[in-house]
């Protein structure tokens, strides 16, 4: 069973200096139809200006991704982690029992655009953390990379959750397969381009929910960035 989210079904925030589109329910956007997909809560498609970005504020019990597509993103937290992202890079913090950050535009001259993932963890009060890897895009070209997974392996981001976050890169016409395994669901979403997934076309920001499904079969249509996360 595959469920489409087209991208211009998701909330719309607009604040000048921020423009963001949300998957699932997200501020002052509610959808009760989309809250979450299991484990994955948030899923914020951001564009952020120039000197831009969002000040100091607090989260808890939240294990958050950040994934640059274009610019770079500057990232500093109470818990005494700090960087900057940029496209082949993916960031953690862990949010736990209780962390201040504030993200800005990186640039004082070009837009910065990035996605920011939630991701409900399996265990509440945990302490606060910090990560960011590069993963080879390279390798994404070829196959399935894994970015963030329940028990870090492969070097990867450890998330307190039975989630692993999976990123592929498609050329026009370019067959990949991802299996699912039993009693497994996934999130797709297209973070650029245009795919088929099992025969269905999808675009830019667009998402599917995926369950009771053995394999998925993507097909690129345009140049193409897919985020895959397989849900417990």
């Amino acid at each position: 069973m595959i469920q489409i989210r087209r991208a211009g079904e998701r909330g719309h925030t607009d604040w000048e200096w921020l423009d963001s589109r949300h998957t699932f329910s997200f501020g002052d956007y509610h959808d009760p139809d989309h809250v979450s997909f299991r484990s994955l809560r948030v899923l914020n498609d951001d564009r952020v200006k120039a000197g831009a970005g969002f000040g100091t504020h607090g989260h808890s019990d939240m294990e958050i991704l950040s994934y640059v597509l274009d610019g770079a993103l500057e990232h500093k937290d109470s818990s005494g982690g700090g960087g900057v992202i940029r496209p082949g890079e993916i960031q953690f913090m862990r949010a736990g029992s209780g962390v201040t950050h504030s993200e800005y535009n990186h640039s004082k001259t070009e837009p910065v655009h990035f996605l920011q993932i939630w991701i409900v963890p399996d265990a509440r009060n945990l302490a606060p953390a910090y990560g960011q890897k590069a993963f080879d895009r390279e390798a994404a070209r070829k196959s399935f990379v894994l970015l963030a997974s329940k028990d870090g392996r492969g070097a990867t981001i450890e998330v307190h959750q039975d989630v692993d976050v999976w990123v592929t890169l498609l050329v026009p016409d370019e067959h990949r397969d991802f299996p699912l395994r039993p009693g497994r669901h996934a999130w797709v979403h297209v973070a650029r381009g245009a795919v088929s997934l099992n025969g269905i076309d999808l675009r830019e920001g667009d998402g599917a929910a995926v369950s009771k499904e053995e394999l998925l079969t993507f097909l690129g249509k345009e140049s193409a960035e897919i985020l895959v996360f397989d849900l417990g």
